[in-house]
């Protein structure tokens, strides 16, 4: 089960070259949030620290990739400087926001609501009610620009993707797929059940950074009418909302648990 966050001792990552210029420092083999946290942790510590040669982090489900120049710097070396950088002990949480992004789940907008709802034996309200009623935390982003990978989704809710992916899913769409949801940032093929939508863009090509949410970040889902979604989207289009956030406290026990599968799913 997925234990909060600080609960379990991580190991020392393991190094694994990635090519001539990238390096992944590995916690685990599984979807947990505390390995997640020790790789957002880790990324942030090697960007603070200016290390020369390192061009980005990428923080996944249980590692943190580091693309570096080899014309700057190797790989032996980095490795030697990013080790000591990797111990977490009494080193505080890293910092994160709690978004609350407001959606739709009225059937024009959530066309496998009602097919979430069969298949689980629940009703729309109570998809709608247990989706919203959880606190999810940011993985990583992925698939798409800004695309963020969120767990982890009630178990009554899980499901497999769908067996017809759809050509093109519309931007904004919720959805759920086995133990995790996301929001489809830009219009694309999927596979994934959607169950509502959001008039919110959680990426913009000109922003700094472009992408709203991080690793590591925290999200509620609130559920508005068809008619506030529609007020919300006016407001976006015509640069007069912003998505608000606060400072995200620690993940509480009481957040869905749920078997770390290690699975790692495709939109």
């Amino acid at each position: 089960m997925n234990s909060p966050a600080g609960s379990q001792a991580i190991p020392q990552p393991k190094v694994l070259p990635c090519g001539d210029t990238a390096i992944s420092f590995e916690f685990g083999d599984r979807i947990d949030r505390d390995l997640s946290l020790a790789a957002v942790a880790l990324g942030r510590r090697i960007e603070a620290a200016g290390l020369e040669g390192v061009i980005e982090c990428v923080p996944t489900y249980r590692s943190v990739l580091v693309h570096y120049s080899p014309l700057e710097t190797g790989s032996a070396d980095l490795v030697r400087r990013i080790l000591p950088l990797a111990d977490s002990s009494g080193a505080a949480p890293a910092p994160a926001r709690l978004w609350r992004i407001p959606a739709c789940y009225e059937p024009a907008l959530a066309p496998d609501l009602d097919d979430v709802a069969a298949r689980t034996g629940l009703s729309t309200d109570e998809v709608v009610a247990l989706h919203t009623g959880a606190r999810y935390h940011v993985y990583m982003l992925g698939f798409l620009p800004g695309y963020p990978y969120m767990g982890d989704l009630c178990p009554a809710l899980r499901l497999p993707r769908r067996e017809d992916p759809r050509v093109k899913v519309p931007p904004g769409s919720v959805a759920i797929a086995m133990e995790m949801t996301a929001v489809y940032t830009y219009r694309s093929p999927g596979g994934w059940l959607l169950i509502g939508r959001t008039p919110v863009p959680l990426f913009d090509v000109a922003a700094r950074p472009p992408a709203v949410l991080q690793p590591g970040d925290q999200v509620t889902f609130e559920a508005v009418s068809r008619a506030e979604h529609d007020r919300l989207a006016a407001a976006v289009a015509r640069g007069e909302f912003a998505l608000p956030s606060e400072p995200a406290m620690p993940h509480e026990p009481s957040d869905p648990p749920g078997p770390a599968s290690g699975r790692e799913t495709t939109p």
